[in-house]
């Protein structure tokens, strides 16, 4: 019994292929995973997609049955399996011919690879699964197909052409490619040689006006340094040859999501004659340069350096050089390579990188028609090399890959809205590194999406199971980077190491505070850490920001997250104890010097840096929580101004209610800035540590009522000016008195009682009262050039414009104070005045107007992420008629 896909659905033998459409989508579906069990709900998804019918089950069991009437269809507790010899599959015939001819042509042997691809050609009979195209796994099944049949067909053509002789029987399939894929310049170029080379010039002209015309229409792109080379070729009546046939290894699967980087790397390859593609393991430099060699007309030569122990040795092989038994391989390499034009790819160069760089630099300087395109996780440093850093995939092409790899081993996997953030997520963990997210989809054999998501925890244990034919070091996610760590020195280990307790990155100042030789966590003395954190970025461990840091004007180092997770792994437990006290003790000494700025005309300045730095303070205060008490407290103190103009409060709660919790009813900390030179207030650190657990969900009683005791008893101004200030808002206005007690002597926190004065006479009705203390307060914030109070103000002011019925004035105010307030990115304090601004308009009869406001209260809400504005601003909007 054979099988056929590639067309409409048949089979040949004693039986028929089965009528109806459920039915042959069913066979369909087994014989594309002929040999292998597939689970009943993976065939229920395949017939049904997203919302199986009830019954579905049930159904799928009878199907079955009439099916195995004809059809050898085993059964187990794993499922269904298809029992069909491979080679009486015409979709696995096809792969195994096409993958044996691009490996014979690789090999060298055009004549059997032209064979092998010409017989995977012959057994399409039309579009792939064109019968059963409705069910929901065909699309991306016949998606593949076709892709694999368009690569077939450039693998056919590199061969032909290569042998030379008529080209005319490969015409037919090169127009049919090219009418499916009218954008794929490398088919269109053997299309013009094939039709050159039969003395149809115009033709191939004419295809050339065709494809040009196609990119400028559907792409405002003009066509690629390759195809015009073998338009300007067919000119000259020369015969440019493509690559030479055995010089490239063939790919078995698609290029995904690199488009922009090769055409940059085309057009950099035209200019430039180094040029070297630097990035970490795993993010797919040797493809990008295949890929890149593929689009070039002349000769290529591939040269593979990770197990060579000397580069010249590596080239003369893959050239074909006859060993002459002479000690200097170097020269022979010149002599061979001084008059011809050749594209040399030296790949993964980082292990020898002195030699490749001074053989690149030998033969660059006497054969000028020799180009060189290297990879290497660090740069080789010579005069003239053209750098182009490999990154991470962005999301969206991350997705499309692990899209396509997952299609690859699960025929009837779908990127739906149902997964899609799921896979989203994956990729966003897996840092959009091609080989990480290629593992994490070759999973789906075993495992589904969402355990794979929810196990990256223990990324390294997850992906450990790779492709058998590739190198060993890239079988797996802890190779590829076990690869990279060990072409580190033992001084740069260490730092790596230390690096992974910054959440976020770092600055180098913090680095070299935190790290560096003479720190408590460093190593001693040895190379400063600006020297190391350069090392490392030229060897692709760190990465460092093009912009400077906001508010710093440094430079800012990250590592990728599978790294920091491999490197954290090397730092021993005493070692990561002292590199994390290192780092509390740093951002608090950051914090502390942050807080009075916040409070001055540089506020802006100061409020990026820690933006900057938000996640290592975080970790700083987890850190705290845990091990030292009195120092998370002092951060809970020095921050809390910070969140509250940040609207970060929701995101810190859970912490301050952990903290709160630790101390255990609020007992005196022992030690709390003793030695400090630190004026250390427990009290007000401790009423700050309820008002930000608050924001999370309930705080035992007892420890709110301490709070409030603790505040009702106050004689003296609180050491953070902020802190009377965040007890009103969680208190209401019915507990605030005033106080002037409570207030600082500096002019910041004068002003700030002034405004709080004015907001409780408005609250009580006191008009007048209320515009004189919050005018006082409004000049005094303006000297001072602080913006939040300013706004603050204002936004009182409104309210007072408001209470007098001057409705214009008042959305002045607000118009003003909300433009402050977007500057500092207070999207609490945005909300709540969008939401007074709307209830303003509303009560002018301005309904739309008020509709808008309210409905941007909810957007400002959502980004300030605290529940309770979330609530108030839904409320409001539910509240408000749509006319």
């Amino acid at each position: 019994m054979r099988y056929l896909l590639l067309g409409p659905l048949h089979m040949t033998g004693p039986a028929p292929a089965p009528a109806g459409p459920r039915l042959r989508s069913l066979l369909a579906f087994l014989v594309l995973n002929a040999g292998h069990t597939v689970p009943a709900e993976r065939l229920i998804d395949a017939l049904y997609g997203e919302e199986p019918p009830a019954g579905a089950a049930s159904a799928l069991q009878s199907q079955v049955s009439r099916l195995r009437k004809s059809v050898d269809i085993e059964y187990g507790p794993a499922g269904y399996r298809l029992v069909a010899d491979p080679e009486d599959v015409d979709v696995l015939r096809f792969e195994r011919l096409a993958r044996d001819g691009a490996r014979a042509r690789e090999a060298g042997d055009a004549g059997r690879a032209a064979v092998l691809l010409r017989e995977a050609l012959e057994l399409w009979r039309g579009p792939a699964l064109a019968d059963v195209a409705h069910a929901p796994f065909a699309a991306a099944q016949s998606a593949r197909l076709e892709e694999l049949r368009a690569g077939a067909v450039e693998e056919l053509a590199e061969a032909q052409l290569a042998l030379g002789g008529d080209p005319s029987e490969l015409l037919p399939w090169l127009r049919e490619a090219v009418a499916a894929h009218p954008l794929r310049e490398r088919l269109r170029g053997q299309l013009m040689l094939a039709l050159r080379r039969g003395g149809r010039g115009a033709e191939a002209l004419a295809e050339y006006e065709t494809a040009r015309t196609l990119l400028a229409e559907e792409l405002g792109a003009d066509p690629s340094p390759e195809l015009a080379a073998v338009h300007l070729s067919i000119l000259r009546g020369e015969d440019a040859r493509p690559a030479t046939a055995s010089r490239l290894p063939a790919q078995l699967t698609s290029f995904v999501g690199r488009d922009r980087d090769l055409t940059m790397l085309v057009g950099l390859l035209g200019s430039s004659r180094l040029v070297t593609l630097i990035g970490t393991g795993g993010t797919g430099k040797t493809r990008l340069a295949l890929e890149a060699a593929a689009r070039l007309p002349g000769e290529v030569c591939f040269v593979d350096l990770s197990a060579a122990p000397r580069t010249a040795l590596a080239v003369r092989g893959a050239l074909g050089l006859r060993d002459s038994g002479a000690d200097d391989p170097e020269s022979a390499l010149v002599e061979a390579l001084r008059d011809r034009a050749v594209l040399l790819i030296l790949d993964n160069c980082e292990q020898i990188v002195e030699d490749a760089a001074a053989l690149a630099h030998r033969l660059l300087s006497h054969c000028p028609g020799l180009r060189i395109l290297a990879t290497s996780r660090e740069a080789l440093g010579i005069t003239g090399e053209s750098l182009r850093p490999v990154g991470p995939l962005d999301t969206d092409a991350a997705v499309r890959l692990f899209t396509d790899r997952a299609v690859a081993v699960r025929p009837d996997f779908a990127l739906d809205h149902s997964n899609s953030r799921t896979v989203q997520a994956i990729c966003d963990s897996l840092d959009g590194l091609p080989l990480a997210i290629e593992l994490a989809a070759a999973r789906l054999r075993q495992l589904p999406l969402a355990e794979i998501a929810d196990r990256l925890d223990d990324r390294f244990r997850l992906l450990s199971r790779g492709d058998r034919t590739k190198p060993e070091r890239h079988r797996t996610l802890r190779a590829v980077v076990e690869w990279s760590w060990s072409l580190l020195s033992d001084e740069e280990r260490e730092f790596a190491a230390r690096l992974t307790v910054f959440s976020g990155g770092a600055t180098s100042e913090a680095a070299g505070r935190v790290c560096g030789a003479g720190s408590d966590a460093g190593c001693g003395a040895g190379r400063d850490s600006e020297d190391l954190l350069a090392s490392l970025t030229d060897k692709s461990l760190v990465e460092v920001e093009a912009e400077a840091e906001a508010g710093t004007g440094a430079g800012r180092y990250r590592m990728l997250e599978t790294i920091r997770a491999y490197a954290a792994d090397q730092l021993p437990l005493p070692s990561r104890d002292l590199a994390g006290a290192a780092h509390t003790a740093y951002f608090l000494e950051l914090a502390e010097a942050a807080d009075p700025e916040l409070r001055s005309a540089d506020q802006l300045r100061w409020l990026q840096r820690l933006s900057a730095e938000h996640a290592n303070l975080r970790a700083a205060l987890v850190r705290a929580t845990r091990h030292d008490h009195p120092s998370a407290l002092r951060l809970l103190t020095a921050l809390s101004s910070f969140w509250w103009l940040r609207g970060l409060r929701a995101d810190v709660a859970p912490v301050a209610a952990e903290l709160l919790a630790a101390l255990g009813g609020g007992g005196v900390v022992e030690g709390a800035g003793a030695g400090s030179g630190f004026d250390f207030d427990f009290d007000e650190a401790y009423v700050l540590c309820v008002l930000a657990a608050g924001v999370g969900g309930a705080v035992p009683d007892a420890d709110r009522a301490r709070a409030a005791r603790i505040v009702a008893e106050r004689d003296r101004p609180f050491r953070q000016p902020f802190t009377a200030f965040l007890w009103a808002i969680a208190a209401g206005p019915s507990a605030g008195a005033e106080r002037p007690e409570l207030a600082g002597p500096d002019p910041w926190s004068r002003a700030l009682a002034r405004a709080g004065s004015g907001h409780l006479h408005l609250f009580h009705g006191r008009v007048e009262e209320a515009s004189r203390a919050l005018s006082g307060a409004l000049v005094a914030f303006r000297v001072l050039g602080e913006r939040w109070g300013t706004a603050t103000t204002l936004a009182g002011l409104a309210g007072v414009s408001a209470a007098r019925g001057d409705a214009e004035a008042a959305l002045g105010c607000m118009d003003e104070a909300l433009a402050l307030f977007e500057e500092l990115g207070c999207w609490e304090d945005i909300s709540d005045l969008l939401r007074e601004r709307a209830e303003l308009l509303r009560g002018a009869g301005r309904l739309a107007s008020a509709r808008v406001d309210f409905e941007r209260a909810l957007v400002a809400a959502r980004r300030a992420g605290t529940p309770a504005a979330l609530a108030a601003a839904r409320t409001a909007l539910a509240a408000c008629p749509a006319r």
